[in-house]
């Protein structure tokens, strides 16, 4: 690794302008960056990526494209899932000298997907600073394009590549009452879609394609619809967020309710049981609160 001055002086340029970067306090620096347009990286991974000693990145050649953009002239390293065992003993002694290390992966917030955690993991172990410096995410940016509840969703990353090991993932999904956000690829794709619209039936979902490029796409329908769009023009190209809207709302019966009371009453006050049971179920507080009161009537009966 090459060790650059502690006195070196520090910038970017941004809109032709050369901005010195300041110092930044020694640890490692989580950096979020651009998941497509350049232009989408925030003053701070900026200053953080200047005033680093060193990047460690998982492919050199795109984050100089990045550095390149922006003036930034710090040495970069690359950390990837071929050679994190060899390169983590190497960082943390960087980090052990007092250097500061900015973390990225190639496009987006590092750790989502990436061999960064082990680092940061590592790090932590050894009682070095982690500073996270948020910022671009595909899933989080997919998200908010789909147009689907966005109040509880799950993160699942990719599903499995072989078919029995994905329909089995799909039916652990099925139940979980939120949105569903998954990395898919280009090539998986057609049969991802059938296998999610065999297991998860007619919910509505978005895929979501090179999101902030040039060719950004977003295709919404029934899982059914873009399977069936998807198996006639064949896999599309780029890289691609799948967000699913959750499993339709059953109504919860009156037996169900006493049921859920019971088991929070066990352990909570009366009113944090209704309140509970209420937001778990749809139904109204105030019919919930008026149940559980009966229900601790008669047990007191």
């Amino acid at each position: 690794m090459t060790h650059p001055p502690a006195d070196a002086p520090r910038s970017f340029r941004l809109a032709g302008q050369i901005v010195p970067a300041p110092r930044l306090d020694a640890g490692l620096h989580v950096v979020a960056t651009p998941i497509g347009n350049l232009g989408d990286v925030t003053v701070r991974a900026l200053e953080t990526l200047a005033g680093a000693d060193l990047v460690a990145c998982e492919d050199t050649r795109v984050t100089r494209r990045l550095l390149d953009r922006y003036g930034i002239e710090t040495p970069l390293v690359a950390y990837h899932d071929h050679n994190a065992a060899s390169m983590r003993p190497r960082l943390l002694g960087r980090l052990e000298q007092g250097a500061t290390v900015a973390l990225v992966s190639d496009a987006g917030t590092p750790l989502v997907s990436d061999p960064g955690y082990k680092l940061v993991e590592a790090a932590i172990e050894a009682g070095f600073r982690i500073v996270p410096v948020p910022g671009a995410s595909a899933s989080l940016a997919a998200l908010v394009a789909a147009g689907l509840p966005t109040d509880r969703f799950l993160f699942d990353g990719f599903l499995p590549q072989k078919s029995g090991a994905r329909r089995s993932r799909i039916a652990e999904l099925a139940s979980f009452p939120a949105t569903l956000v998954l990395y898919e690829s280009g090539p998986r794709l057609p049969d991802s879609l059938a296998d999610l619209a065999a297991g998860l039936g007619e919910r509505k979902a978005a895929m979501c394609r090179e999101l902030t490029k040039a060719f950004e796409e977003v295709r919404r329908g029934s899982l059914a619809d873009l399977a069936a769009h998807y198996a006639e023009v064949g896999p599309p190209r780029g890289e691609i967020v799948l967000v699913i809207g959750p499993p339709p709302a059953t109504e919860a019966s009156d037996a169900d309710i006493d049921a859920a009371l019971r088991q929070a009453l066990a352990s909570l006050s009366l009113k944090d049981a209704a309140a509970a049971v209420a937001a778990a179920t749809g139904r109204p507080r105030r019919d919930v609160y008026a149940r559980a009161l009966a229900l601790q009537a008669e047990s007191h009966g």
